[in-house]
């Protein structure tokens, strides 16, 4: 039996626990054959009790490990206070979040949401609004330019500007309004803006396309261009921010400082959702009373999660950690440039690998590599994407890449033994 029949094979706990899933749960998505039951630190325990080193972090929002102590003792703490009174009330805890949140930003003020999709939609609204409010561009005829590639999530107005077509098809009419320029080319984006032009929304490092780092003069010329445009520059953090890349945010790479940050995943704790449009004044002072809102949006249980994450951020450990962590996992992948490997990008504790596609797809590799007890998520055909807790040491950053090299090189001889197979019949 191969390594890939072990992991197409599970045990009768992970079969029947996905039995369960494909029978009641929608099947929007396609996960690894993995059950996980309980998680500490960089590890998932799966129900079968067997452990893998989590390297994806649930696309950034476990940046700071399952269940970090600081944060669970906070959970706990306001579980026993209150947890939730809506918008329609005051809570003890909002106002604190929303300063320190503010503070980390350097901004005025915090809009809180909960899941990423709704902090891309809502920092959507708020661009329009001041575009017509304080802009004065004609109701209903302000443009967003965004980049090819982007992911900012799902929702029928964020499929309208995707390029994925698995997100997109069956599911218009699509939201207009929108217009998109190659990523990383800003005399095109430059040319895409117009007297109605409301803002440029961007990812500062493209996730989802394969972690792409834009050319260093992008993103200055970017805050430059909309500047002198009258423009808002709306920077897509989700992903990218709260220390991922070795900085705060993404942006700090090129001291860049957009009008607003969408933030969420990590400033959950890993725990619950929790997002943000973060901006000055003259930005959100846009929203009124009504115009929008969320029931759960600043909730108090999320808020004192929120509050303790950016303490946690506030002391740099984070940042530390996914520089130096992040030298010695790009370090260590680009020895396998080469060997199965084709490029390797990215900052931080975040990589993009692209793997020879003679050997397999990402798919086929992601499943190897979870029967080595590594857990990553392909991307886009032979893409891998790594994206470990910034919790991992450098020991288990040096064991995932052992098993990363262990799997390239079973796929390499199964590939060399299908050639002298097919050549000797």
């Amino acid at each position: 039996m191969t390594v890939l029949d072990d992991v197409a094979a599970p045990g009768a706990a992970t079969a029947a626990a996905i039995a369960t899933d494909d029978r009641y749960a929608a099947h929007n998505y396609a996960p690894l054959p993995v059950v996980a039951a309980s998680a500490d630190g960089a590890w998932i325990t799966d129900v079968e009790g067997r452990r893998y080193l989590d390297c994806l972090a649930a696309y950034s929002a476990v940046n700071f490990g399952h269940r970090h102590p600081a944060v669970i003792v906070a959970a706990h703490a306001q579980l026993d206070a209150v947890t939730l009174v809506s918008r329609a009330f005051h809570s003890d805890r909002l106002g604190p979040f929303c300063r320190a949140l503010a503070e980390l930003c350097g901004k005025d003020a915090v809009l809180p949401m909960n899941s990423g999709a709704e902090a891309v939609e809502s920092g959507l609204k708020v661009a329009r609004k001041w575009g017509t409010d304080v802009k004065g561009v004609p109701a209903g005829e302000g443009n967003v330019v965004v980049a090819h590639g982007n992911f900012h999530g799902r929702t029928t107005t964020i499929i309208s500007f995707s390029d994925d077509d698995t997100a997109r098809r069956g599911f218009g009419p699509y939201t207009p309004g929108f217009r998109a320029v190659p990523f990383g080319d800003a005399d095109a984006l430059a040319a895409a803006i117009d007297e109605r032009t409301v803002a440029v929304l961007l990812e500062p490092i493209q996730g989802e396309a394969g972690i792409i780092v834009p050319p260093d003069d992008f993103l200055p010329r970017v805050r430059r261009i909309c500047t002198d445009r009258n423009v808002l520059f709306i920077a897509d953090e989700i992903q990218s921010g709260l220390a991922r890349t070795g900085r705060t945010f993404a942006c700090d790479h090129w001291d860049v400082r957009p009008d607003v940050y969408l933030l969420g995943k990590a400033l959950g704790g890993g725990v619950l959702p929790l997002s943000a449009v973060v901006a000055d004044w003259d930005v959100l002072g846009v929203l009124h009373p009504g115009e929008h809102g969320s029931t759960f949006g600043g909730n108090p249980l999320a808020a004192a999660i929120g509050s303790t994450v950016v303490a946690m951020l506030a002391t740099g450990e984070f940042q530390d950690r996914a520089t130096r962590l992040g030298e010695r996992l790009h370090a260590r992948l680009r020895t396998l440039i080469g060997h199965g490997v084709l490029a390797v990008r990215g900052r931080g504790l975040w990589a993009g690998v692209d793997v020879d596609p003679r050997l397999g797809s990402g798919k086929e590799v992601s499943l190897r590599l979870a029967a080595h007890g590594v857990l990553v998520k392909d991307t886009h055909g032979s893409t891998l994407r790594f994206a470990p807790p910034l919790v991992i040491t450098a020991d288990e950053i040096d064991w995932a890449v052992d098993q990363f090299a262990a799997v390239l090189g079973e796929l390499t001889q199964a590939n060399v033994s299908a050639r002298k197979s097919s050549v000797a019949s």
